[in-house]
């Protein structure tokens, strides 16, 4: 169990509690988790609250996601044939291409991490 400090405040003393400090933004994958658990799970956003993890729960997931899409899109890019070749050869195609990929790549980051949902 912790142990647990007081301080004084004129006649009170009253708990001394910190939230573990964190550094490490949360980013765009971990806003978007958050406000999705705050409108579907409000409980579980509520124990995160409380226990003080919310902020260290979102920075490592905000991680995950941006090192899934990386892998994603490297995937994608290796499976269809994405070479610097075809970027010098016709840069249009290309951008449009790497486009397909990073929206399909983000699409598939989006319904596996932050909305949660099961793979069909």
């Amino acid at each position: 169990m912790q142990e647990l400090n007081y301080i004084r405040c004129g006649d009170y003393y009253i708990p001394d509690i910190r939230l573990p400090e964190e550094n490490r933004p949360i980013g765009r994958w971990g806003r978007m988790h958050r406000d999705y658990i705050k409108e579907h799970n409000p409980i579980r956003i509520n124990d995160l609250c409380l226990s003080g993890e919310l902020w260290t729960y979102l920075a490592d997931l905000n991680e995950q996601a941006q090192n899934r899409l990386e892998l994603i899109i490297e995937q994608i890019k290796d499976s269809e044939g994405m070479t610097e070749r075809m970027k010098q050869h016709d840069q249009m195609a290309w951008v449009g291409a790497m486009n397909s990929i990073r929206n399909r790549a983000e699409e598939i980051v989006l319904r596996e991490m932050i909305y949660e949902e099961d793979a069909v």
